[in-house]
């Protein structure tokens, strides 16, 4: 097997059932109040921040010159999409003072928490399986959000600015992380724990918007 045949069987295996995220579904139809998507903003304004600095310590971790580009471009996506998230949250009623000094629910922070946890304690390649696996589904529910917030709550390109960034595909990210899990496969790297750490991040990933609903 190959890296991409690879990345795709997790993909495929790990994927969330459609009805598995009720929160997006009411974002997505208008049914959901504003005061949801502001705790949205205000949780991922955490996670961000959190993430940043997983993805800068997985890149100084990493060996093999494709892996650290993904992480490091991971990260820089993080710092570009940190100060997109005030607008969001403005947009659905939140104050600027509500925003910053909101306190987190641990719910929604086992997600970084555990992608921390992986920086530490994993194997970069199967990390980053794990990682491709999540971003799917993550995509895929920031693009339903972005079409809900425009229809439903009349949202502006600066409040949807987060949740386009992710649903926006990244070639230049999937080419280097397919190079990379090709480079382990090379090297006679066999997946050990990508399904496991994937499962995790993907469950804590619903209970993120379980927690918001």
């Amino acid at each position: 097997m190959d890296a991409k045949e690879l990345v795709t069987r997790i993909r495929k295996e790990l994927h969330p059932g459609e009805h598995d995220n009720l929160v997006v579904k009411l974002i997505e139809t208008g049914q959901a109040p504003r005061a949801v998507i502001a705790t949205f903003a205000a949780e991922e304004n955490h996670i961000v921040s959190s993430d940043w600095r997983t993805f800068l310590a997985l890149a100084s971790k990493a060996d093999e010159p494709n892996a650290r580009a993904f992480f490091t471009l991971l990260a820089g996506g993080e710092e570009l999409v940190l100060p997109m998230l005030e607008p969001l949250a403005k947009a659905a009623g939140m104050s600027s003072k509500d925003f910053h000094d909101y306190e987190p629910f641990p719910g929604c922070q086992a997600y970084p928490a555990y992608q921390a946890w992986m920086a530490m304690n994993g194997e970069t390649t199967d990390v980053i399986l794990a990682i491709l696996a999540n971003f799917t589904a993550w995509g895929g529910y920031c693009a339903r959000m972005a079409k809900g917030l425009r229809e439903h709550y009349g949202f502006d390109d600066e409040a949807c600015a987060f949740v386009d960034f992710f649903a926006t595909p990244a070639p230049q990210l999937e080419e280097q992380a397919i190079a990379a899990v090709q480079a382990s496969l090379d090297a006679g790297w066999q997946p050990k724990h990508a399904w496991r750490y994937g499962r995790l991040l993907q469950a804590y990933e619903l209970q993120f918007w379980s927690t918001l609903a």
